[in-house]
């Protein structure tokens, strides 16, 4: 019998129906790693894809196959560098474009949008899911990503599960979804959850700049830093420079 989702669990979750069996695109970051962790609580059955598109922060593939070892989930590492090379102008692919520093705003992260990330992702997950008979994909944007990412809001989400629906028009189970659990929650929220859940969230990787430590003062470092912070919950990340909550 599936447990009864806890508070938190309810304050933070957009997960009407728990799957049977879930492909699940994961980083490695807190978003999808807290997302595995939760799906693996309630009994889904994980196959866990993660991409090398060439972001310069392939680091976080190394905290992914750290999740899939430590549920016991299959893992498929996809090689798309080939195809990340054709994606030029963003400080995720192309060494050219410095990553921005401080906090999120509509313009200094505009630089870190990969176009069409999201649905070349997800095309892949969806192809899998077919072939494993999954019947669900899994994916773990959240809502600060709204403003920055256009592949990230509501509408993309509600856009791309009618279209793998109708591209997969009679070979995916009934019931099939695209699901993204933690599409109106916070940063500060999926921290508490991972918290409550017991994630090693030590193990997750944030940074876009993917040195040997978390920098501390790009972007995501910031937002991450922040949400523990706000979450009440000791971040146990080691940053390169030090002291910049808030």
């Amino acid at each position: 019998m599936t447990p009864e989702l806890t508070r938190s669990e309810e304050s933070v979750l957009d997960l009407a129906v728990v799957p049977r069996r879930a492909v699940l695109s994961v980083s490695g970051g807190l978003d999808s790693t807290v997302m595995a962790y939760l799906l693996h609580s309630r009994g889904s059955e994980l196959v866990i894809l993660s991409v090398d598109y060439g972001q310069r922060h392939v680091r976080e593939l190394e905290s992914a196959t750290a999740t899939a070892l430590a549920l016991g989930a299959r893992q498929h590492r996809i090689d798309l560098r080939g195809i990340g090379a054709l994606l030029a102008g963003s400080a995720l692919t192309d060494e050219q474009v410095a990553v921005p520093d401080g906090h999120y705003t509509d313009e200094s992260m505009r630089a870190t949008v990969v176009p069409n990330r999201n649905a070349l992702l997800l095309d892949l997950a969806v192809g899998v899911a077919v072939s494993v008979e999954a019947d669900a994909v899994v994916f773990g944007v959240h809502a600060g990503d709204h403003t920055v990412y256009p592949d990230c809001r509501p509408d993309f989400v509600r856009a791309y599960s009618a279209m793998a629906l109708v591209a997969n028009e009679g070979f995916l189970p009934d019931g099939f979804r695209v699901m993204a659990p933690f599409l109106h929650a916070t940063k500060t929220q999926i921290v508490s959850l991972g918290a409550e859940l017991g994630v090693p969230l030590e193990r997750t990787w944030s940074c876009y700049r993917g040195g040997k430590l978390h920098c501390g003062v790009c972007g995501t470092c910031v937002e991450r830093r922040e949400a523990f912070v706000l979450a009440g919950v000791v971040d146990p990340t080691e940053y390169a420079v030090a002291g910049q909550e808030g």
